[in-house]
C-alpha cells in the first residue's frame, strides 16, 4: 500500500521561508518520480514542482522558480520542499504526489495517481 505523508506546514510571515517535507513508503522510492502540488480555496490544485527518480531532473512552476527547491534523499524515502521568500499568493494546501509508472516524470496533475493528504501553508503578508 502506498503512503505519501506531508509534514512542515504552518503559518509563515510573507519574506520568511518553510521547508516541506513527505515521506513515502509501499513502492520504489529510487525509481519514482516525485512532484509537489498545491490547492487554494476556491481553485484548481496547481503543479508546483517534480524531482525525477534520481534528482538529476527538476522542474518548477513560472511562480516559484528562485523562491522553492525540491530536493529528494533517496537513502531516506523522502522528497522536500524548501520555500523562500514566501508570499501570501503561496497560501494553500500542499500535496507531495508520485505516478504509478516508474522512471516518469510528469508536469501534471493527470500523471500522478498517489497522493498524500496534504498540508496547510499560510503566508501572513
Amino acid at each position: 500500500q502506498v503512503q505519501l505523508v506531508e509534514s512542515g506546514g504552518g503559518l509563515v510571515q510573507a519574506g520568511g521561508s518553510l521547508r516541506l517535507s513527505c515521506a513515502a513508503s509501499g513502492r520504489t522510492f529510487s525509481s519514482s518520480a516525485m512532484g509537489w502540488f498545491r490547492q487554494a480555496p476556491g481553485k484548481e490544485r496547481e503543479f508546483v514542482g517534480a524531482i525525477s527518480w534520481g534528482g538529476g531532473s527538476i522542474y518548477y512552476t513560472d511562480s516559484v522558480k528562485g523562491r522553492f527547491t525540491i530536493s529528494r534523499d533517496n537513502a531516506k524515502n523522502t522528497v522536500s520542499l524548501q520555500m523562500n521568500s514566501v508570499k501570501p499568493e503561496d497560501t494553500a494546501v500542499y500535496y507531495c504526489a508520485a505516478p504509478r509508472r516508474y522512471y516518469y516524470t510528469p508536469k501534471g496533475a493527470n500523471g500522478y495517481d498517489y497522493w498524500g493528504q496534504g498540508t496547510q501553508v499560510t503566508v501572513s503578508s
